[in-house]
């Protein structure tokens, strides 16, 4: 299965049915009141975190997830059904961003959870919610509110307790492979590993998680090669592992390279390069190992005991180093959370209009005019003596009117085009 830990997608909440205009009708009833029945409000949408997902790759072929709407009411006081809630499934360790304002929505961090992101669309009223004792008759009902749409990313975070780095090739994956019963693919050549692995290792009554992240280079942080794809992977855990091919076997300097890593995280993240740290000297079983063991203490005299010699290709050397982690894993804190914003769902009309020309045409637009047209019932003389009161009321008539509006002038609302009338 293709590895994919990123992807944006666009999310809609329902809107809300509309309200319906009715009149009681029945044999020997020749004026029935209003029994127009309010509109089902829209569906949510939810995020839920699925222990079974590994993988964001369905989102690369499906971009766009709407809720169902509210069903329009009826008459006979029949109330519209609400809308299905939508629900989002994603891996475990998924971080959802929202696009526009950069704000962490929701952090799928734990198994099972959910997140409401955003809240389907109010249902409209129907005519009989306008009843009053000196209105009895209402012809008008109300539309449902309208939803927007939002762009978010989805960002996979692997979920483990230990986290393997270090640069290519030093050995990472057949140390995963001897300490769990992972198997990962492993060769001879720089960036075997292209996705995170996954372990699990048992020591006595305990177990942890770990995960072998594929090789940083020199510019990680700053996004060369696939580095900020993988320091990502690192966030969430507990402890880093270091490992440093010890033996320079590839004509490289094992302080060099633990320097170089060391920058990588720091220039990432202040709280990354602040994560606990134990060093893995791999590649002890190579002549000429153990002297630059000895220049790597001396160069870091303050690690000295974090260090452990290993050797993964005969399986060597990590029992001390297991012990030390579970050791450890008692008293670390648990694996990194995400402060969560809520998502600013923006009202579907703000209160603002604004006057355009258009040869000889004023065009007015705007929230305001939005609102007044999508609540107005062109065939009922009753909805349009509220459209003119609307128009009055909020300003617009004598805004046209300063903009030099006459009889002769052509005005358009959205599709809408009529003379103005003083």
């Amino acid at each position: 299965m293709q590895f994919v830990d990123k992807a944006k997608i666009i999310i809609k909440a329902g809107n809300g049915g509309d309200g319906c205009s009715s009149f009681h009708r029945e044999k020997y009833v020749s004026h029935g009141g209003p029994d127009g029945g309010d509109g089902g409000r829209g569906g949510n949408v939810i995020f839920y975190a699925d222990d079974n997902m590994s993988t964001l790759l369905d989102f690369k072929f499906s971009r766009h997830f709407r809720a169902q709407n509210g069903e329009n009411g009826r008459g006979k006081m029949q109330y519209g059904k609400k809308g299905e809630d939508l629900i989002i499934k994603v891996p475990v360790g998924t971080r959802v961003r929202d696009i526009e304002s950069g704000k962490i929505i929701a952090d799928m961090n734990k198994p099972g959870r959910e997140k409401l992101v955003l809240h389907g669309g109010r249902g409209g009223k129907g005519n009989a919610k306008f009843a009053t004792p000196t209105k009895q008759a209402p012809r008008y009902a109300q539309n449902g509110q309208k939803t927007k749409e939002y762009e978010v990313e989805l960002e996979l975070m692997t979920i483990a307790d230990v986290g393997l780095i270090g640069l290519p090739n030093v050995g990472k994956s057949t140390i995963l492979s001897v300490i769990t019963s992972a198997r990962p693919k492993i060769a001879n050549y720089h960036f075997t590993t292209l996705t995170p692995n996954l372990g699990v290792v048992k020591r006595y009554e305990s177990s942890f998680v770990v995960a072998d992240i594929p090789g940083l280079i020199e510019g990680a942080a700053a996004g060369a090669g696939l580095g900020h794809d993988f320091l990502r992977h690192i966030e969430r855990t507990r402890l880093l592992v270091h490992v440093i091919d010890i033996s320079g076997s590839e004509g490289r300097d094992p302080m060099e390279d633990y320097k170089q890593i060391r920058k990588e995280l720091s220039d990432y993240s202040t709280k990354l390069a602040e994560l606990p740290e134990l060093i893995v000297a791999n590649k002890m079983d190579i002549t000429g190992a153990e002297d630059y063991l000895d220049f790597f203490k001396e160069e870091f005299p303050t690690a000295a005991g974090n260090i452990f010699p290993v050797s993964a290709a005969t399986a060597k050397g990590f029992e001390p180093l297991l012990d030390r982690i579970v050791e450890m894993l008692k008293v670390l804190p648990s694996t990194r959370e995400f402060a969560e914003d809520d998502i600013v769902e923006a009202p579907q009309y703000d209160w603002n209009f604004e006057i355009s020309k258009d040869g000889d045409v004023l065009v007015v637009k705007g929230g305001i005019v939005d609102y007044i047209l999508d609540t107005t019932n062109a065939e009922d003389e009753e909805s349009m003596r509220r459209f003119q009161k609307l128009l009055d009321s909020e300003g617009i008539i004598k805004a046209l009117r300063e903009r030099g509006a006459t009889a002769d002038t052509v005005i358009r609302l959205g599709e809408w085009e009529f003379d103005f009338i003083e």
